[in-house]
């Protein structure tokens, strides 16, 4: 099967808002072996929504549609539906009664007209029942593709395809299988992971597709196998996860989408019962951000100090002021001291600083932009490390966020080893 799809409204062209529901409705369709060929954002307008859903016609077997199906007067893809599939809207009772026990149950005032017109749908539509919202979602189809239309709110989005569309189409349709597994590398970049691993990349099966997906400092690999056989396909992913390992074990952080280095990092010092903290200057708390993220970080992490400023790093954090006017602040000696002072604070078995020019501009130091210092403490010692991550600013940030984890990642595997 494959499917398209497609956001409705301005807000989305004009960069006010950022699509999030085209990625969440295609995991979900991945998941049950459906195809997405096609993913369009669109503007509030009649004729463009018409000729796109003419041109989508036969051409895939599912449309999913969100936006537009709102109370207001820009708000119209219902009324476009019944255009599009000749029809009438017409009053849902079911809808009615949901939207009234909303608005006079929970919101505690009286129903207006407006809110009365959300039950307003195509006579010849499919209710798809909208638990967290007073817009249904709408199933129709025309010759051989099915139509659905779903609200533009995430949260109601999300619930209608979880719990109504994912049900419906595995209960109605045969598909295949579509698996993914995704191998986490950090430490070298795209060129050089391929060429290590082209002669194995070479002989993949040919149902087994294999996908670069480069961010600074590390490299996702997705294998995706397609076909009818369940068994074969996990069976053979598998084994050719086990001969990619022989090959880059090396730099191969996590399996899985989830496993990025931060969640891995979680679960060797908790395993370990091991604590950290960070120092950070130039990456202005992206270090401690990414830790947090992770449920439970609290069992390991026990806080950072962001010390973007020269008085933060001598005031709070008890850096040298001579240090600082010798080497400046951009240099080995201040990111030495600056992990040693953190680690003692915090009172932690590792530490992790950072300092350095990300840019644009140099400022008072002796180095370059994109030069960085990482340093790390671990229970027995401290080292620093000098980099040149290059431009612009966001890269040098997002390098030197992943090249500290990956330190980390290595001191803590030789220790525990």
């Amino acid at each position: 099967m494959k499917a398209a799809i497609v956001t409705i409204g301005d807000e989305i062209l004009i960069g006010q808002i950022v699509d999030t529901n085209s990625g969440y409705m295609a995991k979900a369709l991945d998941k049950i072996g459906i195809e997405i060929t096609e993913m369009l954002s669109i503007s509030d307008d009649k004729n463009h929504i018409l000729d796109t859903f003419a041109s989508l016609q036969n051409k895939v077997d599912l449309v999913l549609i969100t936006g537009g199906l709102g109370p207001t007067k820009d708000d119209i893809t219902k009324k476009t539906f019944c255009d599009y599939f000749e029809d009438e809207l017409v009053i849902n009772s079911e809808v009615l009664q949901h939207v009234t026990q909303i608005i006079e149950g929970f919101y505690k005032r009286p129903i207006s007209q407006m809110n009365r017109d959300q039950a307003l749908v195509p006579s010849k539509c499919t209710i798809l029942t909208n638990a967290n919202g007073t817009a249904p979602g709408m199933w129709m189809q025309k010759e051989n593709t099915v139509f659905i239309s779903l609200p533009g709110v995430p949260y109601e989005m999300k619930d209608i395809v979880d719990n109504v569309i994912v049900p419906k189409i595995v209960k109605e349709y045969k598909r295949p299988f579509i698996i993914h597994q995704t191998v986490l590398t950090y430490g070298q970049g795209e060129s050089m992971v391929a060429e290590r691993i082209e002669d194995w990349e070479n002989n993949l099966p040919e149902f087994i597709k294999l996908a670069y997906l480069p961010s600074p400092g590390r490299v996702r690999l997705r294998l995706s196998a397609r076909g009818t056989d369940e068994n074969l396909l996990n069976n053979t992913l598998a084994e050719q996860i086990k001969q990619l390992t022989a090959i880059i074990g090396d730099i191969i952080v996590g399996y899985d989408d989830s496993d990025t280095i931060e969640v891995v990092l979680g679960r060797l010092l908790t395993k370990h019962n091991k604590t950290l903290a960070t120092a950070e200057s130039c990456t202005g708390g992206k270090i401690a951000q990414r830790i947090t993220a992770v449920p439970g970080a609290s069992a390991y992490f026990k806080g950072s100090i962001v010390c973007y400023t020269e008085s933060v790093k001598t005031d709070v954090l008890q850096v040298s002021k001579e240090t600082i006017a010798k080497y400046s602040v951009v240099s080995e000696e201040v990111a030495r001291e600056m992990v040693r002072n953190i680690q003692k604070i915090m009172n932690v078995d590792y530490a992790i600083a950072v300092t350095g020019n990300a840019g644009p501009t140099k400022d008072a130091t002796n180095e370059e932009v994109g030069i960085v210092f990482i340093a790390l403490a671990t229970p027995e010692s401290i080292f620093v490390e000098k980099f040149n991550f290059g431009q612009p600013r966001e890269k040098v940030i997002d390098r030197t966020v992943n090249k500290s984890f990956e330190l980390l990642m290595k001191e803590i595997l030789k220790n525990v080893q």
